[in-house]
C-alpha cells in the first residue's frame, strides 16, 4: 500500500492518469445523454469530505497518485469546476461519506454531470482510516480516505442511485422529518412522565402511560397537578377528556380519582411543575397533530409512486413503514439477491468462530438501522397473515425467542421483497403457496 501521496506536498500541475487514454471522455458530453458512468469505468477518484460552508476534495488517479487537491466551496459553480477538472484526466467517480442535508447539491450536480456517486458510510471510514499512518483528522486526510477506499474496494463501496426520482426524494425528505418528530415526540413524553412523578407517582402511573390519548393531554393541560385536579372535580376532570376520547372519559377520571384519594401531602413547587406539565402537554399535543397530519402526507407519496402499491400488497407493510422501506432501497437495482439486502438491513445472521473455542452465529449489530428498524416493525405487523405467522411459530418451536424469530421473518421477507420489485407484481399468496407446495 502506497502511503507517500498522503504526506506529499501538493503540486501544481496535473497529470494524466497512466494506463488510461484520454480519448471517449468529453467533459462537454456529461449532463447532454452520454449515460453514467459503470463504477468500473472509473478511473479518477473524487474523495469528497463534505462540509456544511465548504468541502475538500483529494483526487487520485487509478494508481493511487495524487493529481490535485483543493478546497471546494458548497456551491454550484465551484462544485461543477471541481468535475470539470477531474474529467479532464479520465472518468471521475466522486466518494463521499455524507449523503445527507449538506451533501444534497453535490449530489444533485453529479446527477446533472453523470457523474457516479460511490458511498462510504462513517463506521467504515473510521476502520479504513486506522489503515493509513498518522493519527491527525483533518479534512485533507479524510478525502485523501475516501478516495483511496473506493478506489482500492470499489466492488464494496455503495455506489447512490444517481437517478432522478422526485416521488423518491420526497419520500426521503418527509422520513426524514417524521423521524424528527419522534423522537422529540419521545423527550417530551419522557419529560413529561418526569415531571408527574416530581409531584405524585401515583398520579403518574395512573395518566403517564395514557399521553398518547389526546384527552389525557387535554387533561393535563388544563388541570397539571393534584390541587388543579381537586378544585376542578370529577365532573369537569370527565368533560375535558371526553372531548377528544369519550371512550377514556370515565376510566381517566377513575384513576384521578383514586390519585387523589392515595396523596393528600403537597409538594414543593407544585405551581411552578404544574406549569412545566402544561407547557409539556401543549408541545406533546402539537407533536402529535403534525405527526398525523405528516402521516397522511407520506401515504399520499407512498402510494404515487410505481413500487408505494406493490410495497403496500405485502402483509404487515404499511404506509409508514413501507416509505422508509422504499426510501432506502429503491427499486432493489443495488441488491443482487434478498441475502445481499438482508446483509445490508443488518438482518443477516453474523458467524462467530476462533479455532474450537468460539462457534456460532449471533445477531447482526452493523447495517442500515432505519431499514432495519422498518422491516422489524413490519415483520411484526405482518403476524396477522396465516403464512407468516406459521413461519414465525415454527421458528418459535426450534427454540428461537421472539425478537429472533422476527429477525427471521423479516430476513426472509427480504427475498420477497427484491422479487416484488424487480418483476413488478404485488404479493400474491396464493402463487407463493403453490409454488411452495410444488
Amino acid at each position: 500500500m502506497r502511503h507517500g501521496s498522503l504526506v506529499r506536498k501538493v503540486d501544481g500541475g496535473e497529470r494524466t492518469a497512466p494506463g488510461f487514454p484520454q480519448v471517449n471522455w468529453d467533459p462537454s458530453m456529461q449532463g447532454e445523454g452520454a449515460g453514467v458512468a459503470a463504477p468500473g469505468q472509473v478511473s479518477v477518484w473524487v474523495g469528497l469530505d463534505v462540509g456544511k460552508e465548504s468541502h475538500f476534495a483529494d483526487v487520485l488517479d487509478n494508481d493511487g497518485e495524487r493529481l490535485f487537491s483543493r478546497a471546494v466551496g458548497n456551491d454550484q459553480a465551484d462544485i461543477e469546476a471541481l468535475l470539470d477538472r477531474a474529467s479532464r484526466h479520465g472518468v471521475p467517480g466522486l466518494v463521499i461519506d455524507q449523503p445527507g442535508s449538506i451533501a444534497q447539491l453535490v449530489l444533485a450536480v453529479a446527477a446533472k454531470r453523470e457523474v457516479p456517486v460511490a458511498y462510504v458510510p462513517g463506521l467504515v471510514m473510521r476502520r479504513a482510516a486506522d489503515l493509513y499512518p498518522g493519527e491527525a483528522k483533518t479534512d485533507r486526510r479524510d478525502a485523501f480516505i475516501l478516495a483511496d477506499t473506493a478506489r482500492t474496494r470499489r466492488k464494496q463501496v455503495h455506489w447512490l442511485d444517481a437517478s432522478s426520482d422526485e416521488l423518491l426524494a420526497q419520500l426521503r425528505v418527509l422520513n426524514g422529518f417524521d423521524t424528527d418528530l419522534a423522537a422529540d415526540q419521545t423527550r417530551i413524553t419522557n419529560r413529561l412522565r418526569d415531571s408527574l412523578t416530581s409531584i405524585s407517582p401515583v398520579l403518574e402511573r395512573a395518566l403517564g402511560n395514557r399521553v398518547h390519548q389526546a384527552g389525557v393531554r387535554d387533561l393535563l393541560a388544563a388541570f397539571p397537578t393534584l390541587t388543579a385536579l381537586r378544585e376542578a372535580g370529577p365532573d369537569k376532570v370527565r368533560a375535558e377528556v371526553a372531548r377528544r376520547s369519550p371512550r377514556l372519559a370515565s376510566k381517566v377520571a377513575g384513576a384521578v380519582a383514586k390519585a387523589l384519594a392515595a396523596q393528600d401531602v403537597t409538594v414543593p413547587a407544585e405551581k411552578a411543575a404544574g406549569r412545566v406539565i402544561a407547557e409539556l402537554s401543549g408541545e406533546l399535543d402539537r407533536i402529535f397533530t403534525r405527526r398525523d397530519a405528516l402521516a397522511k402526507e407520506i401515504e399520499e407519496v407512498f402510494l404515487a409512486h410505481p413500487f408505494g402499491e406493490i410495497l403496500a400488497s405485502l402483509p404487515g407493510i404499511g404506509p409508514r413503514t413501507g416509505a422508509r422501506i422504499l426510501a432506502e432501497i429503491g427499486d432493489g437495482s443495488d441488491f443482487a439477491s434478498g441475502a445481499k439486502l438482508a446483509s445490508y438491513a443488518g438482518l443477516a445472521p453474523v458467524t462467530r468462530q476462533s479455532g474450537t473455542s468460539l462457534n456460532g452465529e449471533s445477531r447482526s449489530r452493523r447495517g442500515n438501522h432505519r431499514l432495519k428498524n422498518a422491516m422489524f416493525l413490519a415483520a411484526f405487523a405482518s403476524l396477522r397473515d396465516p403464512a407468516s405467522k406459521a413461519f414465525y411459530d415454527r421458528k418459535r418451536a426450534e427454540g428461537k425467542r421472539h425478537n429472533a424469530a422476527l429477525i427471521c421473518l423479516a430476513r426472509r421477507r427480504c427475498d420477497v421483497i427484491l422479487a416484488m420489485l424487480r418483476n413488478r407484481e404485488h404479493y400474491q399468496p396464493d402463487r407463493n403457496r403453490a409454488a411452495k407446495a410444488a
